[in-house]
């Protein structure tokens, strides 16, 4: 996959948007941040705790856990080697974490 690919992922959720978030590109739905593309290789997906570990454990090869301070955050998915429908799950269930906080 490329940073296109993923961009037009995340993009095909519903009401998704994207801003910039500090110089680059995020994905947000209600204003909150679902995921960040943080350079052409990599996506930063915002699951909970256990979506990260999950991840991590499902995909070593793809996925490393992303810390911001003290706290488990995201988890980085390595693009060139996902293949679309892994990263559309990980883009919807964090997409559906910030939708449903919405509502």
């Amino acid at each position: 996959m490329t940073s296109d690919d993923a961009r037009r992922l995340a993009l095909a959720l519903t009401d998704a948007v994207e801003q910039d978030h500090h110089g680059r590109p995020s994905f947000r739905v209600g204003g909150k941040i679902f995921a960040t593309l943080w350079d052409d290789e990599h996506m930063n997906v915002m699951l909970d705790e256990g979506g990260i570990h999950q991840a991590v454990q499902e995909h070593p090869d793809l996925c490393t856990e992303v810390m911001w301070g003290k706290r488990l955050a995201a988890v980085r998915v390595h693009l060139p080697g996902a293949r679309p429908e892994t990263l559309g799950r990980m883009l919807e269930e964090s997409w559906e974490l910030r939708a449903h906080r919405r509502r």
